[in-house]
């Protein structure tokens, strides 16, 4: 029985009257058919054009007949570690071993390989030679070229030399999915199909290459960092669909790697249309026995109602991954989706979250970017908001109203990273935003994200200057107390990012101490694959300007870090003496209010 899923075993293929399956899909996470989960996008897409998908969720990579289930695909397997990177899944910032994976039955750890993609791939390959293997998902988009890899402190090849696969479906891939399915449906050779944005494939000459820019050659950058650097930058120039080029990366005479360019966004029809497709929005049955997946949780009764993002923090790899053009979900197909969450019996009357990436963004920053993209050298809202930026909630705010209004619903919570800044730049409608956000869509704490209070670390993050967030808190408490509601702004801050001396550390260990607020957790600045701010950790410039970059990278100054945000733990008392003594500010210890932490008595006898 498949309960609505696609097979999962050769039975279930069978019952189906089929004798084969046109693709294979290998997932690094459980199986839950759910729109939040790519493979679920994926599969339903191509199963809506009338191929016929096998689900293998989590094979074990030590026994190659967990990848036969299905025997031989008629056009190939696709691969993903899943909807996290499998590297940050296992591993927290200070490399230590996770203890639970929540895309993973019953949260257990341990259940897909390192760099998973890799692994599937070859896996793959070692038992059909000949068969097409694609890559996709948020490992192989952010791994397709040249990367840093933070766990071996070491640039790596293009994910597709590693994994033995044939091409990297990069980004969204809606459109280059269908394209590669139906270019193999034709009879195409996998070697032929070179020609579909998106994707990223092997070459072993450049006879056939037209219209590309060259980057540093692999052993050039594996030498010089600052090539690197150069690199990294024409890519994130390169980034978006409407300007960018062809990209080749060589690494030998005979070997190149080539990245078409970016596929077009979705229109609003063809998102909507991906969202109307019958998940069962659950995890598979085969998980009961394990309690589930926790990683539905938290998703079952939120709606996403965008993508892409122009806010760019240097941290974050939307602008790799999604895009830097915002995409959105009519309003018709939110209230269609919410329908179906209100009629779900487990339903309490709680939509978790609308949002995407960042939840305010209802449209593209300026008409221009559907015409002829985003800006290659310019930020939409760093360092101040662009002039043609339009900062507009009217069509935000109109789709909370419906959903409030919805039989069943009792709250809808906005729980996305909202962009404060673009809630000022909007003079027409942001206080009522703030407004209608403090009365309806708050719950005692908005979770916002400053990341810090140092301008000059907030220039490098791509954020606001502090005095904007201050702006906004400001409104927002005096929203809050007009209505009568105990709520308050909570920030997300970030320790060791690029640009943080132990100076910029301690103004923010100030700012809490004035603020009267200690995180419980403090987000530690992680390099992961194909970020901005990653570049500059690995090569100690600013790729866009090839300036010199000041980076915490020793374990021991990150503690140091870290701890003066959470300087009031006693813990920590040992490292914030240190990092004080080392910045020249014991003015800093003592009894006075502006005091970090007091003096220790010294013992008797000593």
């Amino acid at each position: 029985m498949d309960h609505g899923f696609l097979p999962v075993t050769r039975q279930e293929m069978l019952d189906r009257g089929w004798d084969a399956v046109d693709f294979v899909y290998v997932s690094g996470d459980a199986y839950v058919d759910h729109p939040s989960f790519g493979s679920a996008i994926i599969t339903r897409l191509l199963e809506a054009n009338g191929y016929k998908v096998g689900f293998i969720a989590q094979p074990d990579w030590t026994d190659e007949r967990s990848i036969a289930v299905f025997g031989e695909p008629r056009l190939g397997f696709l691969v993903s570690a899943g909807n996290m990177d499998s590297m940050v899944n296992h591993y927290t910032v200070a490399k230590k071993r996770r203890k639970s994976d929540a895309y993973t039955p019953g949260g257990a750890a341990g259940r897909r390989p390192n760099h998973a993609a890799v692994v599937y791939g070859n896996l793959i390959r070692r038992t059909y030679k000949k068969t097409p293997i694609i890559l996709g998902g948020i490992e192989a988009s952010l791994r397709r070229l040249s990367h840093y890899d933070y766990w071996s402190d070491k640039l790596k090849r293009s994910i597709l030399l590693d994994s033995g696969a044939d091409l990297v479906s990069y980004g969204m891939g809606e459109h280059s999915i269908i394209e590669i399915a139906d270019a193999l449906a034709s009879g195409l050779s996998i070697e032929d199909v070179t020609y579909i944005d998106g994707t990223v494939y092997r070459a072993s000459t450049l006879e056939h290459v037209y219209d590309a820019e060259v980057l540093p050659s692999f052993p050039e950058m594996q030498t010089d960092k600052l090539a690197y650097a150069r690199s990294f930058a024409i890519q994130y120039r390169n980034s978006d669909p409407f300007m960018g080029k062809r990209l080749v990366e060589p690494y030998s005479d005979h070997e190149f790697v080539v990245q078409n360019p970016p596929a077009r966004p979705l229109t609003q029809e063809e998102l909507d249309a991906v969202y109307r497709l019958p998940y069962a929005r659950a995890y598979h049955p085969m998980y009961e026995k394990d309690g589930g997946v926790p990683a539905i949780a938290e998703v079952k009764f939120s709606l996403t109602s965008n993508r892409g993002c122009f806010g760019e923090c240097s941290f974050c790899a939307l602008t790799f991954h999604q895009g830097r053009i915002v995409q959105v979900r009519s309003c018709e197909s939110l209230l269609e989706e919410a329908k179906r969450i209100v009629g779900d019996s487990d339903f309490k009357g709680y939509i978790h979250d609308v949002g995407g990436p960042t939840a305010n963004f209802r449209a593209p920053a300026c008409a221009k970017q559907l015409k002829a993209g985003a800006c290659p050298n310019k930020r939409c809202l760093s360092p101040e908001p662009c002039k043609e930026l339009n900062a507009d909630h009217t069509d935000y705010l109109d789709v909370l109203r419906k959903l409030r209004k919805l039989p069943g619903v009792k709250k809808v919570f906005v729980r996305s990273g909202i962009r404060f800044d673009y809630v000022l730049a909007d003079t027409q409608h942001g206080d009522e935003f703030i407004r209608e956000l403090a009365e309806h869509h708050v719950s005692g704490q908005l979770r916002v994200a400053p990341e810090h209070v140092s301008n000059a670390v907030l220039s490098v993050m791509g954020k606001p200057q502090n005095g904007v967030y201050e702006r906004f808190v400001h409104k927002f408490d005096a929203v809050n107390e007009k209505l009568g509601k105990k709520q308050f702004a909570v920030p997300y801050l970030m320790s060791s990012h690029p640009g943080s001396t132990l100076v910029e550390a301690i103004e923010l260990a100030e700012y809490c101490r004035d603020l009267g607020y200690m995180p419980e957790q403090v987000q530690d600045f992680y390099p992961t694959p194909s970020t901005m701010a990653t570049c500059m950790y690995y090569t100690g410039v600013d790729p866009r300007t090839m300036e010199p970059i000041y980076v915490p990278k020793s374990p021991h100054e990150k503690a140091l870090q870290r701890a003066l945000i959470q300087y009031r733990n006693p813990k920590n008392y040992e490292l914030v003496l240190e990092a004080l003594r080392k910045a020249g500010r014991m003015d800093l210890v003592g009894y006075e209010p502006e005091c970090l932490i007091r003096p220790r008595k010294k013992k008797k006898g000593l």
